[in-house]
């Protein structure tokens, strides 16, 4: 367990300091997620605190993003699910580097990864599928991810023919996991945290892969400052 009272970030908009920098990223990436989580709760759009940008590219080389949900983080990365025959799946298939950006814009705080992605475990999986609202699982029988629809009655009509066959009981068995629902972790070689300060010189602390280990080791990451 990470001990969140030992990191003291500074405040939005105050930056961040050296001495506010563990070792290793961990902790200051629970820190910032767990304060953007709150904040956002309080706001009401919660959320939206826990939204990442993915970018990844397609077999010319030419990138792609877009928004995806942090939905389990651990020492080893952060991680997200998705429909395995989506675009962003495919390229990860034939390319697995990809990159992940935190941003909370009202904080003046944003996280960014780079590295490599592997599969989530099937039975996290499994655990977060039926952890979603009844709707949610419905809707991932009713849409192929990705792929082109004639229009949204098309799309409506095969979410009608889902929640036929699979009715709503309370129970979080009620829909099967699809065989082709799956997730992705990013394995880190680099995390930096971005800060912001009123003044415009802003702070970047990065960390870079050194060896083998977790972000919870601190012999596997080199800490540096960026100028901003």
């Amino acid at each position: 367990m990470v001990d969140r009272q030992a990191v003291q970030a500074d405040g939005p908009g105050e930056g961040l300091t050296e001495a506010a920098a563990p070792t290793a990223p961990l902790a200051l990436l629970t820190a910032w997620v767990d304060a953007a989580v709150a904040r956002g709760g309080e706001r009401g759009d919660g959320p939206g605190a826990v939204s990442m940008a993915l970018a990844t590219v397609d077999a010319s080389g030419a990138p792609n993003v877009r928004p995806v949900m942090l939905r389990f983080l651990t020492a080893d990365g952060p991680a997200f699910v998705t429909d395995l025959g989506s675009t962003k799946a495919a390229e990860l298939a034939a390319n697995p580097a990809a990159a992940l950006t935190l941003a909370w814009p009202a904080m003046f705080r944003s996280i960014r990864f780079r590295g490599r992605v592997r599969d989530v475990e099937p039975d996290l999986i499994a655990d977060y599928f039926r952890s979603r609202p009844w709707q949610a699982r419905i809707a991932a029988w009713a849409s192929a991810q990705s792929e082109p629809i004639a229009d949204r009655s098309a799309l409506e009509s095969a979410y009608a023919a889902a929640a036929a066959r699979w009715p709503d009981t309370g129970s979080p068995g009620d829909v099967p996991l699809p065989a082709r629902w799956g997730g992705y972790r990013l394995i880190p070689d680099e995390v930096e945290f971005w800060a912001g300060r009123a003044s415009g010189l802003h702070d970047r602390i990065a960390y870079s892969r050194a060896g083998a280990g977790t972000m919870a080791d601190p012999g596997a990451w080199r800490r540096h400052r960026r100028q901003p």
